[in-house]
């Protein structure tokens, strides 16, 4: 059953994948009204939310955007820091929404930095003690190593479904902050445009906080089974 559950998400995961890089593409291709860069949207987010000690960079890749709480950075793709489309604004803006959720304390994002040490570690040894264990379980019976292996991927997983409030709320900023601010997205048709690309951005964790789980409780039930 579990692992049936695997593939089944596993398949959703990749049509999310597929359909979320489908809209980025195509809202990629959507100029703003506008003619604002993403850098420029960032940087007037950041400025309207009274944040002065947040950088706006540049970094190499595809999809690579990401805030940086260590320091204070939101890092954007070359496609969206020089991009004037209705993707590039969305993501822009959503990013910018975790430099606010720094800048106001808020909870779930305060929670996610907390535990992210001890998920890093808990990341690195989950593939090998899992693999290990299984080896053990299968030829001698010894349950120990699969254990601390369903132990780390219990709170991966936990990471994982932290991990969803904070990027709603930081989509549900941006899109508040596009929607009060006109002069961005100049019609609704573009908010429209960039609330469906960063519908199924927020997808994507979505499916993987649950093929995260499909796998927690397939380990799991191999584990309860040996032991019953």
């Amino acid at each position: 059953m579990g692992l049936i559950l695997m593939i089944v998400i596993a398949v959703i995961s990749f049509g999310v994948q597929w359909r979320f890089k489908s809209k980025f593409k195509q809202y990629s291709e959507m100029p703003l009204g506008s003619g604002m860069s993403g850098k420029d949207i960032a940087e007037k987010m950041l400025n309207d939310n009274g944040i002065s000690n947040v950088k706006v960079i540049s970094v190499e890749g595809q999809l690579t955007d990401h805030y940086n709480p260590a320091d204070r950075t939101v890092n954007l793709s070359p496609e969206v820091y020089h991009g004037r489309s209705v993707a590039a604004a969305a993501v822009a803006a959503h990013e910018c929404g975790h430099a606010v959720q720094h800048a106001t304390a808020y909870n779930w994002l305060k929670f996610r930095s907390a535990v992210v040490p001890a998920v890093n570690v808990a990341s690195k040894i989950t593939q090998w003690t899992l693999m290990i264990g299984v080896m053990l379980l299968i030829f001698s019976g010894n349950i120990m190593v699969l254990a601390i292996g369903v132990a780390a991927l219990a709170f991966v997983t936990l990471f994982a479904f932290i991990t969803l409030p904070v990027e709603f709320d930081a989509s549900n900023r941006a899109l508040a902050w596009l929607q009060s601010n006109r002069g961005i997205m100049q019609t609704t048709l573009e908010h429209d445009q960039a609330k469906d690309a960063l519908w199924w951005a927020a997808m994507t964790y979505v499916v993987a906080a649950l093929g995260s789980l499909a796998t927690l409780v397939y380990y799991a039930s191999m584990l309860v089974g040996r032991r019953d």
